[in-house]
This record gives structure tokens, C-alpha cells and sequence, in this order.
């Protein structure tokens, strides 16, 4: 696995070893002792999760106050523009925010670690996303930053406006936001 240093040190881009030949390619997506050796961290992932979205469609930023989870994300169809933000009050990158197209081409993944708010545009005609949680979802810990607030100036690859469902339209400022 190689592992691509993000603007965000502890954000990281993962590119797996694809084999691939004439009927097609296979890689290892998840490797427990691949990650740490290859990264160094010592993380348990309890949860994963699947979602599809439609061209256009952003989902984020979303986190938790408590039971904050780590995120390793990853494409299986389509491609998705990620982005991660640094909700670490503590952290020197604190409301920064550093983004990655991952794909079912490319077969790369994004780490983000715990402290970490996450969303993305949906670039392809759909796209489905994998990722693997360290917590678990907790309703009452969830949070949503505004994806177009103007703190942060996340550079979406937006043709036009996003869709996007009423929470994430009612997101808070990163100002006003809870954070950790």
C-alpha cells in the first residue's frame, strides 16, 4: 500500500496494490496489518457503511461531539470528490480542510481521523461510497457544519448548486459549530 501525505498531516490518501490482467484486477481493501504497518496507526474499525448518491449530491459535513469516529473511505462505483475538516480546537490545522478524488478507477482511499468533519459531491451520474467507522453512529452526538461556509471556502467542484437534504442545508457556521 502506499500512502500519499495530505496538507493535513493526519488526513492520508491510501493507494492500494492492484493486480489486474486481462479478466480484470483484484485488491485487498482492507488489511488490518497492511494499515498499521503502512501508516502506523492502531485503529478498530466497528462499523461499515454504504451509501449511493446521484450526480450532484453532497453529503457533509457531518461528525460527532462524542464517540468520534475515524473514517476510512473509499468508492466502489463511480467517483467522489472527499473532503475532510479539522475540528481539533487544540490542532495548529484547526478549520482547515484538505480534499481528494477518490474513485472506482483510481481505488484510493481517505483517511480521517477522529476530531475530523467529512463530506463529499457525488462527480459521477451515481457513486457509491464504503467506509469503515472506528465508532459507532450515535444519533444524539451527530453535528453538521455547512458546506458552503464561507470560514472554511472548501473548494466544492460544483457545476451548480448541490443537492442536498434538509439537515445538511441547516448546518451551522463553523463559528457557531460544537466541536472537539
Amino acid at each position: 500500500m502506499k500512502v500519499i501525505p495530505q496538507a493535513i498531516p493526519d488526513v492520508l490518501v491510501l493507494e492500494p496494490r492492484v493486480l489486474a490482467d486481462e479478466r480484470g484486477f483484484f485488491f485487498e481493501s482492507f488489511n488490518q496489518g497492511v494499515f498499521e504497518a503502512s501508516t502506523g496507526l492502531r485503529r478498530s474499525f466497528v462499523q461499515d457503511n454504504h451509501s449511493r448518491s446521484a450526480q450532484g449530491v453532497l453529503r457533509g459535513l457531518h461528525y460527532q461531539v462524542a464517540q468520534m469516529q475515524g473514517k476510512l473511505v473509499r468508492v466502489c462505483a463511480g467517483e467522489i470528490f472527499d473532503v475532510a475538516v479539522d475540528l481539533r480546537r487544540a490542532s495548529p490545522t484547526f478549520g482547515k480542510w484538505v480534499g481528494a478524488v477518490l474513485s472506482a478507477e483510481n481505488k484510493r482511499q481517505l483517511w480521517i481521523p477522529e476530531g475530523f468533519a467529512h463530506g463529499f459531491l457525488a462527480l459521477s451520474d451515481s457513486a457509491e461510497v464504503l467506509y469503515k467507522a472506528t465508532d459507532y453512529y450515535a444519533q444524539q452526538h451527530e453535528r453538521c457544519i455547512r458546506w458552503d461556509d464561507p470560514a472554511l471556502a472548501i473548494a466544492w467542484p460544483c457545476r451548480q448548486a448541490p443537492l442536498l437534504s434538509a439537515r445538511d442545508r441547516n448546518g451551522a457556521s463553523l463559528e457557531d459549530a460544537e466541536t472537539c
